[in-house]
């Protein structure tokens, strides 16, 4: 009966999403729909289909494989959803033109070289902070011969502290306390869906704003596999550290991801509940408690991928389209 239980637990669809600026993006089986507050308190709500080439392919379906589909996701689909974002929160989309009706305006679109540009520039930093910065760090601290294993863990306890680190220091700041504030909302409506309570404003508010399944614990995930993977490789020259360092982060990512699902399939386990422990502690860092106009923003960009999914199940998806529309 467990292991029924845990199969099904491990094997199901999971709604999932991320805050944008002003806004939550939320991603379902077959689209995403992000839902961005406008300049003059309006919800802007914008959808796309996913790529069937990825989304639909047997292959990102199996274990650590899909893992890759998540590094795609937060790198590709949330690099793009947030500086839509960004343009819809300052009223910069373009005006309806061309036949469009008014109130249905397409954003101005990150794309090309300039969202290539971002990726490198993003990607290249985190790995430099987080991956090789510690490698050089952990060197600077005199070992007693043959102490290799304790390098390795001084730099796993240099990349926690730089994460913990990063995130208090951006936290500080208004606008991501606001994005902050978003993630929470986008916790609590996804705690209220998988809990079966109506999907409005006084049910979701009493959600809880942590999750297991939050990217903030991922990363916590991350640093922790780093350190066993990285001690498989033994302690090898400074210049082929550091290449491990950059060419295995997809395989950390995978191993990841795929305790996270874990821990979320397990969770009802109270050995589990507690080894998940600070990975939920560490979301107070990324969450803050939403106010009503951010649960709204959850709430749209939540039903609008129900709605796209139930449609598919139906075969009606003629009569749902993707759409940009003002509410």
């Amino acid at each position: 009966m467990m292991a029924k239980r845990f199969k099904a637990s491990f094997s199901k669809f999971y709604y999932g999403g991320q805050a944008v600026m002003e806004g939550v993006m939320m991603r379902g089986r077959t689209s995403v729909a992000m839902a961005v507050r406008r300049p003059d308190g309006s919800i802007y709500l914008y959808e796309e289909p996913l790529q069937p080439r990825l989304y639909r392919n047997p292959l990102f379906r199996l274990p650590f494989l899909r893992g890759l589909l998540l590094l795609w996701e937060t790198l590709v689909l949330g690099t793009r959803m947030m500086a839509l974002s960004t343009n819809i929160a300052l009223g910069l989309e373009e005006s309806a033109r061309n036949g469009e009706a008014a109130g249905e305006q397409k954003p101005a679109r990150a794309g090309g070289v300039t969202l290539a540009g971002t990726l490198v520039i993003s990607l290249g930093f985190a790995i430099a902070l987080f991956f090789l910065l510690p490698v050089f760090l952990a060197g600077l601290v005199p070992l007693p011969p043959g102490s290799s294993w304790l390098n390795l863990l001084l730099e796993g306890l240099i990349r926690l502290v730089l994460l913990i680190g990063y995130l208090l220091l951006i936290g500080r700041l208004a606008e991501i306390q606001r994005v902050f504030g978003y993630h929470g909302a986008e916790h609590k409506a996804i705690n209220a869906m998988e809990q079966g309570e109506p999907l409005d404003v006084l049910h979701v508010r009493t959600a809880s704003r942590v999750h297991t399944r939050c990217g903030t614990g991922f990363l916590l995930l991350v640093v922790v596999v780093s350190i066993v993977v990285f001690a498989l490789l033994g302690f090898p020259s400074l210049w082929l550290r550091l290449l491990s360092r950059v060419l295995l982060v997809p395989v950390i990512a995978s191993v990841a991801y795929e305790l996270l699902r874990l821990g979320a399939a397990c969770y009802h386990l109270a050995p589990v509940r507690f080894l998940l422990t600070p990975s939920l502690a560490l979301q107070g860092l990324t969450t803050r408690e939403p106010d009503d106009s951010m649960i709204e923003c959850a709430i749209v960009a939540l039903e609008r991928v129900m709605q796209r999914d139930a449609a598919e199940e139906r075969g009606q998806t003629a009569d749902l389209p993707p759409l940009v529309a003002s509410l």
